[in-house]
């Protein structure tokens, strides 16, 4: 007989292969007992068992693969025979964990995935067959409970919902996601997804998002169980709520596959490189796919093109891989191209919403600003130039429409490209020539692309030569007021582009509150769509330049309305069209100061001086901005801020930003823009944008703290984000005010809580709040100084006075001689707290700078009362330190001043004072350096 366990492996296999499984059972057998490696064994205990499954021999089989189990959890092989020995023995619940395994593994395994089907649809006849809904999982009756509610039809409503918001919560969890993937849970999902109750898919789905998430093994294996038609079929349905939280479903599975979200630490069997790259390409094929297609709904489309939006573009462009980005412009990029050039007016379209084009302009140009050098831009443009000419045909007007539409959607996305695309032999020309045609559908579409295009000079000439005369003609003679609405504002835009509104002027008889009026008219219409309605809002934006149309827009409530309205909706540009008029109401916008002696050498060579309209004058701006506070303007700001980051630009931030500082000028109205929802809407603004949008966001946040009660204004830990922006604001480039109220802010901020001031100190604030105590100013010395007072409760703040190599403490005694009262009421009380907490300052302050004693003694003698009591505490404290100090101070002149004042009547007034002094000088009795009076 052979002793070696290898070569009896090998002997075994030969066997087996024969399909003698008696022998190979034998050798196996042999082995075993002969066998002392661990690894080995397992192989050799996973062998036996399949020899014992073509036996048809199941208990030895799954206890065979058992011991397999036992020695190495995540042997496949070995779960795989288990399952299928325990299938055969009737034990489906633990045949069905096993596969589970085996699917977590392998999540491509497509035996494992049928395995996993047939045996849920096992264990659900078997249920279903037994009358009752009792599943026989071993684990959780818990999760079995909430199934068999959600699936029995006659269940109360009220148990129904409590089972599923039950569900929910359970998925979030680590343990509870486990559970309900090891319990059937994947395919009793599908099962509620197909019932087609709303109540239950959302359910469903939800708790299908909460087990993906962080879990890469997990999100694959539903993935492929659930498949990606099945997950886009769902996410088209005409149902928002439906349509959002597949969505949120597919983007979990995609950060899992991307290797985003919280960090994984799983069991064994979940510790196997998983390559994600074929499902990440296979989820974008098909989200491409549902751009095209006729049975997806304009949500569905919406959600596929934000999912594209969102993770195609490289997060970071030092990131060198834009592969993802390349790949959907081989691959998709006409599909793209064939949603801006959708005509909703005509009967062909594919189904959209208000926002779909813009959404997919919005893809196009973060694709192009992902490309990383000249040939993929110029291999872009070659796309979009051969998809654009084979759309252009003179003999079919409809077809060079699309092409049109496609140029104007272009034209919204990546303008540099678009502009490309306009010099296009024959595209100028075909745009200036429908806007003649007599059909109506001709001059909508090419008055659209001819404002897109207006909104570069370079082109806005050509297009206002040519351009003009034809959108006035179209103002005058159409009746669609679709149209009408889109030529004043190529009217309003060529105006602007152009330099000048001679053309608005001229059009409207000299007068532009005409055409706001108009506007506003349409603004209000609620029978028209919205998606006409937004070019009002487009139209006001450049017209309330005019300071008469301005005035007017904020005494018209229900214009003012229905753009609040309007700008709730994700659409980019009625966000940047309703800050801008919104800009335009607060003069929020920034002004060039005229020289004085420039305006004098203007007119002395008779040349136009722009001179300020009255109502410019600050008393209009203010009565506007009570105006809007009062019409809910907080409310619509804040709702714009949520908006998602595709939709709100950087601009449109900053514009945002500009509006809240002007709304917070008045200190009065503060308190109204916190509990509107201001205060909490600042933050983001102070944190993302442009540098203008955020200084003018902080500034904002500044003038909020500076006065409100920071509990009440930035509640819980909302308060903490608000430290960086204050503190962004001390800097040297910052001007005087913007300084100021920052630093009122911090003070208020400081005199909350230690935590507060520890965030302070954190975020590197002291170095600028001492460099302002230095300052000339009395105001910013005087803020800084009450800052510091407020800070120096904090440890860390005192260790950094203790410490050696620095002039900090020497500051504030140097502050507390001032003349300013004010700036040595902060800078007395600033000492007074350092001295009381630090003893080592008490003998620190003696030796900062000669002048110490001359300073202590005037505070003592002040005549401002609260200036003098925090000079005797100062005294007090410096006295308890040390004897030594305290016979020195004795020896001088305080001696005098601290009898004095402790010898005074009782006064109520100045008790507290008294008392003080009468302190000092007992604690000098108290050492033996002086004795009382009767004792003298």
């Amino acid at each position: 007989q052979m002793e070696d366990p290898i070569q009896l492996k090998e002997e075994g296999n030969k066997y087996f292969q024969a399909s003698n499984y008696e022998k190979a059972v034998q050798s196996y057998t042999q082995a075993i007992k002969l066998n002392k490696d661990k690894a080995l064994q397992a192989v050799l205990y996973r062998n036996r068992a399949a020899c014992y499954l073509k036996k048809e021999e199941y208990a030895k089989a799954a206890s065979d693969a058992s011991r397999a189990i036992d020695i190495n959890a995540s042997d496949i092989k070995a779960l795989y025979r288990r399952s299928q020995a325990l299938e055969k023995l009737g034990k489906l619940d633990q045949a069905f964990k096993d596969a589970q395994k085996c699917a977590t593994i392998e999540p491509r395994n497509k035996n494992f995935q049928e395995t996993l089907r047939r045996l849920g649809a096992n264990i659900q006849e078997k249920v279903n067959a037994g009358g009752a809904l009792r599943i026989q999982f071993s684990t959780d009756s818990r999760v079995q409970k909430m199934f068999e509610i959600l699936l029995d039809e006659n269940s109360e409503k009220e148990k129904r919902e409590k089972a599923a918001n039950n569900l929910i919560v359970l998925g979030r969890e680590e343990a509870g996601a486990e559970r309900i993937f090891q319990n059937n849970g994947v395919s009793l999902l599908l099962q509620l997804i197909e019932t087609k109750n709303p109540e239950l898919i959302l359910a469903a789905v939800r708790t299908l998002s909460g087990m993906c998430t962080g879990h890469k093994a997990r999100a694959t294996a539903i993935l492929h169980y659930l498949g990606i038609d099945n997950i886009c079929m769902w996410m088209s349905v005409d149902n928002e709520e439906i349509s959002l939280a597949v969505c949120n479903l597919l983007q979990t599975i995609t950060d899992c596959l991307l290797g985003q979200g919280k960090e994984e630490q799983h069991g064994k069997e979940e510790a196997v490189v998983l390559d994600s790259k074929k499902d990440l390409k296979m989820i974008t094929m098909r989200l491409l796919d549902m751009l095209v297609s006729k049975n997806v709904s304009g949500q569905g489309r919406d959600r596929a093109l934000n999912l594209l939006n969102k993770n195609i573009p490289r997060k970071d462009l030092k990131d060198h891989d834009n592969s993802r980005t390349t790949f959907v412009i081989d691959n998709g990029l006409k599909k793209i191209l064939k949603v801006v050039g959708q005509i909703p007016e005509m009967p062909d379209c594919l189904p959209l919403t208000e926002n779909t084009q813009l959404t997919a302009s919005i893809l196009l140009n973060k694709l192009y600003d992902d490309l990383r050098c000249d040939p993929e831009r110029d291999n872009y443009r070659v796309i979009c130039e051969e998809y654009i000419k084979s759309k252009v045909d003179p003999q079919d007007m409809d077809k060079t429409l699309h092409a049109i539409q496609m140029v104007s959607g272009v034209l919204q996305g990546p303008f540099d490209l678009g502009n490309k695309l306009l010099s296009m032999k024959g595209v100028m020309e075909m745009m200036v020539a429908l806007c003649g045609s007599e059909r109506e559908i001709d001059q909508l579409v090419a008055v659209e692309a001819l404002i897109h295009a207006s909104t570069k000079l370079s082109r806005a000439t050509f297009i206002i030569s040519n351009g003009v005369t034809l959108l006035k003609e179209i103002y005058k003679k159409t009746k669609n007021e679709k149209i009408k609405i889109r030529a004043l504002v190529g009217l309003c835009k060529l105006g602007s582009a152009g330099g000048t509104d001679y053309a608005l002027r001229q059009f409207a008889e000299g007068s532009t509150e005409k055409l706001a009026k108009q506007c506003r008219k349409w603004l209000c219409n609620t029978s028209i769509d919205a998606r006409t309605r937004k070019w009002a809002v487009e139209g006001l934006a450049y017209l309330t330049l005019d300071a008469d149309v301005k005035d007017d827009f904020v005494e018209d409530e229900p214009a003012l309305q229905a753009m609040f309205e309007l700008a709730k909706t994700s659409d980019k540009t009625i966000l940047y069209s309703v800050a801008s008029a919104l800009v335009n109401c607060t003069n929020s916008y920034d002004t060039k100061e005229l020289v004085p002696e420039l305006v004098q050498l203007a007119k002395f060579s008779k040349q136009h001086v722009p001179e300020e309209h009255p109502k410019d004058k600050k008393d209009f701006v203010v009565k506007r901005v009570k105006r809007l506070l009062k019409a809910g303007v907080v409310s619509a700001l804040a709702c714009m801020v949520k908006a998602d980051s595709a939709i709100l630009t950087d601009q449109s931030k900053e514009l945002i930003a500009r509006v809240f500082l002007a709304l917070c000028e008045d200190p009065k109205d503060r308190g109204t823009i916190v509990a509107q929802g201001g205060g909490k809407a600042l933050i983001p603004l102070a944190v993302e944008g442009t540098d203008v949008g955020k200084i003018k966001a902080s500034h904002a946040l500044a003038k909020i703290a500076a006065i409100s009660n920071p509990d009440m204004a930035f509640p819980g830990e909302r308060v903490y984000e608000v430290v960086r922006p204050l503190v962004s604001l001390l800097n040297t480039e910052r001007d005087g005010l913007q300084n100021y109220e920052a630093l009122l802010g911090l003070t208020n901020f400081a005199g909350r809580s230690d935590k507060l001031r520890m965030k302070i100190v954190k975020e590197r604030a002291l170095p600028d709040i001492e460099n302002y105590m230095f300052e000339n100013h009395d105001q910013l010395r005087q803020a800084a100084t009450e800052c510091m007072c407020n800070l120096a409760i904090n440890k860390e703040v005192q260790e950094r006075f203790v410490a050696d190599g620095n002039d900090r403490l020497k500051l504030v005694v140097l502050l507390c001689g001032e003349d300013d009262e004010k700036v040595q009421v902060a800078a007395a009380g600033a000492l007074a707290m350092l001295t009381a907490a630090q003893k080592k300052l008490c003998s620190k302050m003696t030796e900062v700078t000669t002048q110490w004693l001359e300073i202590l003694q005037r505070l003592c003698l002040h005549e401002n009362m609260e200036i003098q009591h925090r000079g005797l505490v100062i005294a007090f404290n410096l006295i308890s330190s040390d004897k030594e100090l305290a016979k020195k101070l004795v020896e001088t002149e305080l001696l005098e001043i601290l009898t004095y004042v402790g010898k005074q009547e009782d006064d109520p007034k100045k008790q507290h004072v008294i008392n003080v002094a009468r302190d000092c000088l007992t604690k000098c009795m108290d050492y033996g350096l002086i004795k009382p009076l009767s004792q003298a």
